[in-house]
């Protein structure tokens, strides 16, 4: 299904004129309104919106990081200098948590709003959402952005049920008392569910789910995480990909299941470039970098440039559905990354080894660095959860397992071989890489 066809199958050199046209007048009106753009333009030596030319010179331009916009809120409280619309004009004002603790906080006028929940209507009707359809929601509409997801669904016309995270029980009722079809959560979420029904004595299958779509995290388009969930619900899952400070669902995943499309056409521009040395790179099957996204249609906060830190895999092959344009699988954040004497790795890397290793192994995973930082020392510690009633006695399926990820990853590591059920569900989201065993051994070698 598609919301938007004439933009969605819209050629990729046709789309480009268009933005090109958008983009001088979005960077004209921060020239005009944001008193951080001004700054940082005219700082990389850009003293007119003419001088900054059109899409084609995008490169020149500098980058604008996360932590600026922490930054300058903490310096000019709420906003900072970078609000570029009247305060009055903000109808919504969304928070992060910030890795301080400390809020920062997003703004949206009613424009910006309309543009989340339409990249939301195009990307979930992609994922097979439909007009009238019963849904139950896991994400929260309360000062997190994510909970903008619910005006997408109000677009498509589906029928909302919403639950958010931290109630399973209301969730599942929900389900099964009001024959919602459809469900929207993290990749964690959906792992979570399984087993709690189990756990509940509840047939997964007898809930009659047809979709879910997955969002928040790396994981949902991943064979292994995806084979559990479609096996356990007899649904279909898909994927998407947004980053709050540009939009919700940005990608998302249509039937073809083979990749998110870009789905926030006409309203953001996309780049993929080196995430070492910043350069650009060209969208080629097979390649990889980082995202980064420049506004095309905003009013209150707009960005030009933002690094993701989200590393992408790109699909270039043509999509039976009509959709034109590259498609992306995430792999992984830069804060998942390490660098094992010289091996750069992602969690995502190791899991995908251990698809082949199912139903001997669950598919969960920690890796326990014993150092902090993103540098290691091989062995890299790895605990890994044995499939549902396994055992190693011999360490025989522990030996195979360091052995393909040495021959496949070139990374040494030590395998903990643990029992099912052992590395925690999340409600939410996963955490691939717990440094709590960092300051246990500061400790002992202290």
């Amino acid at each position: 299904m598609m919301y938007d066809r004439e933009i969605e199958t819209r050629s990729v050199e046709e789309q480009f004129d268009l933005d090109g046209s958008s983009f001088r007048k979005q960077v004209e009106y921060l020239f005009q309104n944001s008193t951080f753009y001004q700054k940082k333009l005219r700082d990389a030596g850009f003293d007119a919106s003419d001088a900054v030319g059109g899409l084609e010179d995008i490169r020149n331009l500098p980058f604008t990081e996360k932590d600026e916009l922490r930054k300058t809120q903490a310096m000019m409280p709420p906003f900072g200098d970078h609000l570029s619309c009247p305060p009055e004009e903000l109808q919504r004002i969304f928070s992060t948590s910030g890795t301080t603790g400390v809020p920062c906080y997003l703004g949206l006028t009613r424009n910006d709003i309309d543009m989340y929940a339409t990249n939301v209507a195009r990307g979930y009707s992609a994922a097979g959402f439909s007009k009238g359809q019963r849904i139950v929601v896991g994400f929260n509409a309360g000062p997190f952005v994510a909970g903008a997801v619910y005006y997408g669904f109000d677009k498509i016309g589906c029928t909302v049920i919403p639950v958010g995270t931290g109630n399973t029980e209301r969730l599942v009722t929900a389900i099964q008392k009001l024959g919602a079809t459809g469900v929207s959560c993290t990749p964690s979420y959906g792992l979570y569910l399984i087993d709690w029904c189990q756990q509940q004595g509840i047939d997964t299958r007898s809930l009659g789910l047809t979709n879910m779509i997955t969002a928040g995290e790396p994981g949902g388009g991943d064979p292994l995480i995806r084979g559990r969930i479609e096996g356990a619900f007899g649904c279909k899952v898909r994927e998407s990909m947004g980053i709050g400070d540009i939009s919700l669902a940005v990608w998302a995943e249509d039937q073809d299941g083979d990749g998110m499309h870009f789905m926030a056409r006409g309203f953001v521009h996309v780049e993929l470039i080196d995430p070492v040395t910043g350069e650009p790179r060209e969208w080629t099957d097979g390649g990889e970098g980082e995202l980064v996204y420049t506004a095309l249609q905003r009013d209150a906060m707009p960005l030009l440039r933002f690094r993701s830190r989200d590393h992408v895999v790109v699909n270039m092959k043509s999509n039976p559905t009509g959709r034109t344009g590259p498609r992306i699988r995430c792999i992984g954040r830069t804060d998942d990354m390490l660098i094992v004497r010289g091996v750069n790795l992602f969690p995502s890397a190791i899991r995908s080894i251990l698809q082949e290793f199912t139903p001997d192994v669950s598919g969960m995973l920690q890796i326990r660095p014993t150092e902090p930082g993103v540098l290691q020392t091989p062995p890299l510690p790895v605990v890994v959860e044995l499939g549902e009633g396994v055992v190693d006695p011999d360490g025989e399926l522990k030996q195979r397992l360091k052995d393909e990820i040495r021959s496949r990853l070139l990374v040494g590591t030590a395998i903990d071989l643990v029992p099912y059920g052992t590395i925690p569900r999340e409600t939410y989201k996963a955490k691939l890489i717990d440094y709590s065993d960092v300051s246990s051994a500061k400790a002992v070698t202290g």
